[in-house]
């Protein structure tokens, strides 16, 4: 059997001269961002952060109380500009999508390449406005959210 390198062993010590390794495949700082809202019997779009272009997305994990009976929570993000000044719609369950958050719990997100996980942002100066909806019911109690992300 051979042996294989990937991308970024390639370009460590494989090719000649060697490449540079991107900092958030290798060296890169992992970062936090926290949002956290409080609805009030609603049902509501809400845009929790914004993520910086070039971060690499690794985890989601959103906590809530029972929010109400039929109630529901994605995530997702707003529409927003990508790096290239194009118009990116509205994706509300990109990152997770609609469960019941009828009780207590906490759920990840990004938990697949298909829901977000590994990829990099992609978005002009303002950034990636990550976002939850909470939708089915008029829902109460305190929704969190922490994504962790690689960058610089």
């Amino acid at each position: 059997m051979g042996v294989a390198y990937s991308d970024q062993k390639t370009k460590w010590d494989q090719n000649d001269p060697t490449s540079k390794i991107k900092t958030n495949e290798l060296g890169g700082r992992i970062r936090i961002a926290y949002g956290s809202f409080t609805a009030a019997g609603e049902q509501s779009d809400i845009q929790m952060f914004n993520l910086p272009n070039g971060a690499r997305l690794l985890s989601c994990q959103v906590v809530h109380p029972a929010m109400g009976g039929s109630t529901t929570i994605s995530v997702g993000h707003a529409a927003y500009k990508n790096s290239g000044g194009t118009a990116v719609a509205e994706a509300k369950g990109a990152y997770k999508a609609a469960a019941a958050s009828t009780s207590v719990t906490t759920v990840g997100g990004m938990l697949t390449l298909a829901l977000g996980l590994n990829t990099v942002v992609n978005a002009d100066e303002t950034g990636l406005p990550l976002s939850v909806s909470l939708a089915g019911g008029d829902g109460t109690g305190k929704i969190e959210i922490t994504v962790t992300y690689a960058l610089d």
